[in-house]
């Protein structure tokens, strides 16, 4: 792919010259060059605009600068060639030890280049956008300044080029160079062999229309919030499930609007459904008296709790109404009893053999997730339910965002099971 820009601050495009992007100027997989709209400019100060015709505010890029830099341009003229910032490690990546092929995306059938003006008055730029410009073999970027460019401008280079005036968004930038460094690492990433894994760019946030779901690394613990159990589990088909409901959840209380094009399974349909229901949930015996109903998103914790078997059934029905206090309405719980086998270093059997002076005896691993709708931080939700735990019950874990069905996946009582197979 060629990229050429034309900007007054040519400076401005460096960022092109580095990490995945200057790797790919690297690789030849991209060509940039950078050019100053003031070698155009006639005159000893090489002017590039002038005050607006009918009066207002601020001053105009002139046509007769940008149209014939845009002719030359068009006609192959080179300008500051931009190399890598540095040299990359020359390494196989996850698709070439793979045996992954590179697959482009489809793009548009022309034969004129690619003419991009960045406009907060333009179309909003997508991901669909991003896709199908990835295929393009040359993109010229028109980087506007003041009140923008004379629209003669862009009506004539419809001769020259297909013309795509797009927005990054709802609001106004001083000029076009940070929007455009923007489109260009959204498409670039998207050549094949820039990524070296494609699956990095196919989950990406808008490639099947929804928001991507939160993700995690090591440590399993930080600052008392720890990473959800079921990433652990090992039971493939959970975390496929968990990604896509966090996902579907995420793209719920934020960008509702991505739902109405979006694909959704029947599977994904109950899940909003549920979302709807219980950010409309009320505490229960509020009947007809909205006064007290709590009202707020869903929320879960998932805790590992070490508890002798028989004292579960008492938590278990104590805590709903313990939580309804607490403003947590709706609440269910659900527990699994885990063999010590399944995680002979667990931190809890640890850390109560340390402080007791002998291993559990009596005690037995619990996996216990409790779900709600509150207002409350997810720290004052994790408050809530150790307070209904046994004073002095060894526990951890932690509190996140959205609903989780209690009744799902393959838990059941059986030791290791919770675990899934690998």
């Amino acid at each position: 792919m060629r990229l050429d820009v034309i900007t007054i601050f040519p400076e401005y495009l460096d960022p092109l010259r580095h990490a995945l992007l200057g790797k790919a100027i690297e690789q030849g997989r991209l060509t940039v060059g950078v050019h100053d709209l003031r070698d155009w400019a006639p005159g000893v100060h090489q002017s590039v605009d002038d005050s607006p015709y009918g009066g207002g505010p601020g001053m105009v890029m002139k046509p007769e600068v940008w149209g014939p830099a845009l002719d030359d341009v068009a006609a192959g003229r080179s300008g500051h060639e931009l190399a890598s910032a540095e040299p990359h490690r020359d390494a196989a990546r996850h698709d070439e030890l793979n045996g992954v092929a590179p697959q482009a995306y489809p793009g548009e059938d022309a034969d004129l280049p690619l003419l991009i003006v960045p406009t907060p008055a333009g179309r909003p730029f997508t991901q669909s956008d991003a896709r199908a410009w990835s295929a393009e073999d040359h993109i010229v970027f028109a980087c506007g300044r003041y009140e923008g460019i004379d629209q003669r401008v862009i009506d004539d280079a419809a001769g020259r080029y297909r013309v795509r005036e797009v927005s990054i968004g709802d609001y106004v930038l001083i000029g076009g160079e940070v929007a455009a460094l923007v489109i260009a690492e959204a498409v670039v990433r998207l050549i094949p062999g820039v990524l070296g894994n494609r699956r990095s760019h196919e989950e990406d946030s808008f490639s099947d229309g929804l928001l991507e779901g939160p993700c995690y690394t090591k440590p399993r613990s930080w600052r008392g919030l720890d990473v959800p159990e079921v990433l652990f589990s090992g039971d493939h088909a959970r975390v496929d499930r968990w990604h896509r409901e966090r996902s579907l959840e995420r793209t719920w209380r934020r960008r509702p609007e991505l739902l109405d094009a979006a694909e959704l399974t029947a599977a994904d349909r109950d899940f909003l459904a549920g979302l709807a229901e219980a950010a409309e949930a009320e505490p229960a015996g509020a009947g007809d008296d909205a006064a007290g109903a709590v009202t707020g998103r869903a929320v879960h914790c998932d805790l590992q709790l070490l508890i002798p078997p028989v004292e579960w059934p008492a938590i278990a029905e104590a805590m709903p109404g313990t939580l309804a206090a607490a403003r947590v309405a709706g609440a269910q719980v659900w527990a699994a009893e885990t063999d010590f086998t399944c995680e002979p270093d667990n931190m809890l059997v640890t850390e109560y053999a340390q402080r007791e002076g002998h291993p559990p005896i009596a005690e037995v691993l619990h996996r216990v997730t409790v779900t709600g709708t509150t207002e409350l931080e997810l720290r004052e939700v994790t408050k809530a339910v150790v307070a209904a735990l046994p004073k002095g019950a060894y526990w951890y874990g932690s509190s996140y965002e959205g609903g989780v069905d209690p009744e799902a996946g393959d838990a059941g009582s059986a030791a290791c099971a919770w675990q899934g197979d690998d």
